[in-house]
């Protein structure tokens, strides 16, 4: 894998993700409705991203007027509750601090966008089990198809005439950290990757047998036949990253993080940006703490507002 270029380590990472809709069929969009709030104007969307099902959305918009904003790919956690889905965005969840994400991204100027990943929110009815069960027979991986549609719902950011498409980032916390990092790596439209408590090294999750803590979505069959955490992170490098992650929480080992955190530092050194990576580790769980949030206030400001 080392002989191969970033572009393709990508292809062959994607290729890895079971039989996918194509990268280059058209997103439609169909807005639901519309309400204005203090500070945003919510969306509420329905998107066709798969062509199998369709997926709803919630785009927040600043109420301030600007002919484009920053925006955020924002991805919600899991957390076993399959109800809150994208809802996460404008309502928060018990494990991350308040405000809600909308709100604060949308004071900072930045829009956002989330969708409803399979089986949760609006798209819920067939349980994760289920999913991964069905698509495994077809020749499809769960964690596939909801990277499918996380890269494809990009395209749809990137296209909406009040986005600068010059300026995405995208954002999340447990699930919805990983999926930040795994569409970072396969999609240079991200400039900015920020995650929050879920950077797992793999083999330290086998080695501590914390596999379980991870539920179904989270396995690619042959995975670590070709890539590692770490070489999946090494191809968002040199864009900027910063990754937040709890000292006691269970499904990011300690060891793993450090042995991370080594290979990004060298790898950022090598790539030209060595301010590009960075990697704080607090003492707590599978929590978003203040000094977390303000670490990502502050990294957006810096990185995408700002650049």
């Amino acid at each position: 894998m080392n002989s191969l270029t970033k572009q393709e380590k990508r292809s062959k990472l994607l290729s890895l993700l079971g039989d996918l809709p194509a990268m280059n069929r058209a997103v439609r969009c169909e807005k639901i409705a519309e309400i204005t709030f203090d500070n945003y104007i919510l969306e509420n969307l329905l998107l066709d991203l798969n062509g199998i099902e369709l997926v709803p959305a919630y785009f927040v918009k600043p109420i301030i007027q600007k002919e484009k904003f920053p925006a955020i790919l924002y991805n919600h956690a899991h957390g076993g509750d399959y109800e809150l889905g994208k809802n996460e965005l404008i309502r928060g969840r018990k494990s991350l601090q308040e405000p809600p994400y909308a709100d604060v991204l949308a004071g900072m100027g930045i829009a956002s966008l989330c969708i409803d990943a399979w089986a949760f929110g609006d798209r819920r009815g067939r349980s994760e089990s289920e999913l991964f069960k069905e698509m495994l027979w077809n020749g499809r991986v769960l964690w596939g198809m909801m990277v499918y549609d996380s890269l494809k719902a990009l395209d749809y950011l990137s296209s909406r005439p009040d986005v600068d498409a010059d300026k995405i980032g995208t954002l999340g916390f447990s699930m919805g950290s990983t999926m930040a990092w795994w569409i970072a790596a396969l999609d240079e439209r991200i400039q900015v990757c920020v995650d929050i408590c879920c950077l797992s090294d793999f083999r330290s999750l086998i080695a501590q047998r914390a596999l379980d803590g991870h539920n179904l979505y989270y396995y690619v069959p042959g995975l670590l036949k070709h890539f590692d955490t770490a070489d999946i992170l090494a191809l968002i490098s040199p864009r900027y990253h910063l990754s937040l992650n709890g000292k006691y929480d269970k499904l990011t080992p300690i060891e793993g993080l450090y042995k991370i955190d080594a290979v990004m530092k060298r790898v950022y050194k090598e790539d030209g940006n060595p301010d590009g990576w960075k990697l704080l580790i607090y003492d707590t769980g599978h929590y978003e703490t203040a000094y977390m949030r303000k670490e990502v206030v502050d990294f957006l400001n810096k990185y995408l507002i700002r650049k």
